[in-house]
């Protein structure tokens, strides 16, 4: 039985990176913000519920309207909230079927919204990716060219990050002084051993 083990943080973190170094070392990482981009193109029953949603310029002739959906989703609470409701389920699914595929001694489910979408439910850990907010604003501007207003907005609707670390069973500091590989490559270790 493979270890299922969640990796979330909040935005800017550096999840992502601490997923890519797992994955150097042999970890498979499902990487559920990726899944949900495939999906929400591939599954019919999420376009039809998109559509249904946000009207017919949900889709356009490359697939889903990222920008339209995204421009309605984070000005209306309520249609994201709706959105995350038609999505979290299937992504739920196909992370569920993913595990159950993998041969390593643990996986890894990536993901920002662990805790909201209900994952932690189906995982045996949680490793939780923590930085100071203000590291994590310049990151989040220069990875997505925005501004630091959108940054923040975009902060204000994620769960506290201090909420949603004291969940997690393990911390990795993610602050530019602290060195990240040395506390993953301990963190393998111990997961390593909690999966015997």
């Amino acid at each position: 039985m493979v270890l299922r083990v969640g990796l979330t943080g909040g935005i800017g973190s550096g999840k992502s990176t601490v997923a890519q170094v797992f994955e150097t070392i042999g970890i498979p990482v499902y990487y559920a913000d990726n899944e949900a981009k495939r999906l929400m193109n591939e599954s019919k029953e999420l376009k039809e519920a998109i559509s249904r949603l946000f009207g017919k310029e949900a889709y356009n002739k490359d697939g889903l309207n990222r920008k339209y959906v995204g421009s309605i989703a984070f000005s209306e609470p309520q249609k994201l909230q709706q959105l995350n409701a038609i999505v979290h389920p299937v992504i739920k699914e196909d992370g569920e079927k993913w595990m159950q595929q993998q041969k390593t001694p643990y996986a890894i489910h990536e993901a920002a919204l662990i805790f909201e979408a209900g994952v932690n439910e189906r995982l045996d850990f949680v490793i939780g990716v923590s930085a100071p907010e203000s590291l994590r604003i310049k990151r989040t501007m220069e990875r997505d060219n925005i501004s630091r207003e959108e940054v923040l907005k975009r902060i204000s609707r994620q769960q506290n990050e201090e909420e949603k670390i004291k969940q997690c069973d393990f911390v990795l500091v993610n602050d530019e002084q602290e060195l990240l590989i040395p506390q993953v490559l301990a963190l393998h270790k111990k997961l390593l051993a909690l999966s015997k």
